[in-house]
């Protein structure tokens, strides 16, 4: 597991006026886990053009309705748990490398949508930003963690 490369891929902490940030629970998963929108950066993209295209794939938020608050300094890593590596992206990557944007929400939850072409989601809420840790997956606490401490002064 070790040789195999990380799949590249853009994270997304939407924040709305209250300084809370959106969360999805994932459709495919019985799991009470809540994770923050994010998805792999497709040949030819940049991990601001995926970003945008993930958070739009996986809420209907247009672009128009998210602006780009900050970019993370530097990228963050998670590992697959050795049960799931052969099970996601045919078992090519062990992990993800995640470019982070911390965005600002200016539209209503009204233009929240995630009955997509491809839902992610079942069910959605906006959550303090001190709760995360505790509602993700347990391989992506680390990530998590790191992520909002990137963001800290900005929340």
């Amino acid at each position: 597991m070790k040789d195999l490369p990380y799949r590249p891929a853009a994270g997304i902490m939407l924040i709305n006026a209250e300084g809370r940030i959106f969360v999805g629970q994932r459709i495919d998963t019985t799991l009470e886990a809540w994770q923050m929108p994010q998805g792999g950066i497709d040949p030819g993209e940049d991990p601001e053009q995926a970003a945008f295209r993930e958070l739009e794939e996986e809420t209907g938020i247009p672009r128009r309705l998210a602006e780009i608050v900050a970019r993370a300094p530097k990228t963050f890593d998670y590992d697959l748990p050795p049960e799931l590596v052969s099970k996601l992206w045919k078992g090519k990557y062990r992990g993800q490398r995640q470019t982070w944007f911390l965005m600002r929400f200016l539209g209503e939850d009204s233009d929240v949508a995630i009955e997509t072409a491809h839902p992610e989601f079942r069910a959605w809420k906006w959550a303090e930003p001190s709760e995360l840790p505790d509602m993700i997956v347990p391989f992506k606490r680390d990530l998590y963690e790191n992520v909002l401490r990137a963001f800290a002064h900005l929340i």
